[in-house]
């Protein structure tokens, strides 16, 4: 059965559905906080919020995976300081070895150069004849007009001082030169001093505390060689009463008590170089072994990948020249402590060493630099796209709760309507 109601009634019923309607859209959007719920409610501003939404997470995955790389290179940075610190640890060792002064190689002719007969014929001293004693001629003693003769031979001589790795070479002597040009040769090298005593022996004394190797040679050879091919009996530093084996072995210093002691103690540091560089990893990736680190920045995959790949460097002893210290004066490669030109040497080499570590640790710190940046510019992006993504689908509360209140006025008012209406039709009650 069909009930006719009245247009007043009708609308009335229309009004209240549509207020009832947008009521309900108002009280989902503020109880979701969203005005687009779905693609039914605005397709083109739900699946742009979905996409920027997507891009925002997906640079929130990077975020863990920089933070991990920066951990790394701190890491790695780190160490390097450690390690800084020990190879200034090294130096201040070397230091301490070379404060030690040590001894100084020193050899003295085993007997007089000058003889009696020279003395009583000339009326000099022992040491005044022995200077002015002329290496060429044929030996023997002086006459008063005539200086002594060592009969070196020939006239041309080549002498040759060695100390550690420097060397001197004079080839100005003749026959005529005397013990006293090359005391004056001598000490004019800078590398050990020279002098007569009263006995009338040659002394020659290092300046510093490294092997002594002097001679004397015939002819163009270099002493060193031209003494070696020598017999033992012909050798020109026996006629300065010096050991013939001077030329060809040379002598060593004395060993230094300290300077041994300190050798274990630089070894121990240059082990604990290398452990330090071994436990400078974080996550599995050690810059400090050589480990390459890759830091990927954006979203996309191939040529439009955005990454930074940092190659790390194999930091260790060996690596950085840091030679290991020993007290065996054959090693040539390693550092003898007892030799102060080694350890002058090995003083060098740590400073070198220092600069290439500094080096290191300024690319680790750029490339520091870099990723936190990008760490920063993706947390700013992500708010960024977050926001975007909010302002096409977020209600605005404050205008939807304003809508829900004047709904509910809406709906009292058109209630009211409806009563007014049904009154108008109960009115024709009243005939009967």
């Amino acid at each position: 059965m069909s009930i006719s109601v009245s247009a007043g009634v009708r609308n009335a019923l229309t009004s209240l559905a549509g207020i009832g309607s947008a009521a309900q859209e108002a009280q989902a959007r503020l109880a979701s906080g969203k005005k687009v719920n779905s693609a039914v409610d605005n397709a083109v501003n739900y699946f742009t919020s979905s996409s920027l939404a997507a891009r925002a997470g997906q640079f929130g995955n990077l975020l863990d995976s920089i933070g991990n790389s920066i951990k790394t290179i701190q890491a790695a940075s780190k160490g390097l300081d450690a390690i800084t610190k020990l190879v200034q640890s090294a130096q201040s060792t070397i230091k301490q070895a070379q404060g030690d002064i040590g001894s100084r190689p020193t050899v003295t002719s085993s007997a007089s150069i000058g003889t009696a007969a020279s003395v009583t014929a000339t009326g000099k001293t022992m040491r005044e004849v022995t200077l002015a004693a002329q290496l060429g001629g044929t030996a023997g003693a002086a006459t008063t007009t005539t200086a002594q003769q060592l009969g070196m031979g020939p006239a041309a001589y080549h002498l040759q001082l060695s100390v550690g790795e420097k060397t001197y070479t004079d080839t100005s002597l003749s026959a005529t030169s005397t013990v006293k040009d090359v005391v004056d040769s001598i000490n004019k090298s800078g590398l050990a001093t020279a002098s007569v005593g009263d006995d009338g022996k040659l002394s020659i004394k290092t300046s510093t505390s490294d092997k002594l190797v002097f001679g004397i040679g015939t002819g163009a050879d270099s002493a060193a060689a031209k003494l070696a091919a020598e017999s033992d009996t012909a050798s020109s530093n026996d006629k300065l009463g010096l050991d013939k084996t001077l030329a060809k072995t040379g002598k060593d210093p004395e060993v230094s008590s300290v300077r041994n002691a300190l050798v274990s103690q630089f070894n121990d540091l240059r082990n604990q170089i290398d452990q330090l560089a071994k436990d400078a990893s974080f996550n599995g990736i050690n810059l400090l072994t050589g480990d390459k680190l890759s830091v990927v920045f954006n979203e996309k995959t191939g040529n439009n990948q955005n990454k930074l790949d940092i190659q790390g460097q194999s930091i260790d002893s060996d690596t950085l020249g840091i030679k290991k210290a020993t007290t065996d004066k054959t090693e040539t490669f390693n550092i003898n402590f007892q030799s102060d030109s080694a350890l002058a040497k090995a003083a060098d080499s740590l400073t070198a060493t220092l600069a290439t570590v500094r080096s290191t640790a300024s690319t680790f710190g750029a490339n520091l630099g870099v990723v936190q940046t990008r760490q920063d510019f993706s947390k700013d992006l992500i708010s960024t796209l977050k926001a975007g993504a909010d302002d096409l689908v977020l209600a605005d509360t404050n205008e939807e709760a304003a809508k829900l209140l004047a709904l509910q006025t809406r709906q009292q008012l058109s209630q009211q309507a409806l009563s007014l209406s049904n009154q108008a039709d109960q009115a024709i009650l009243r005939l009967f």
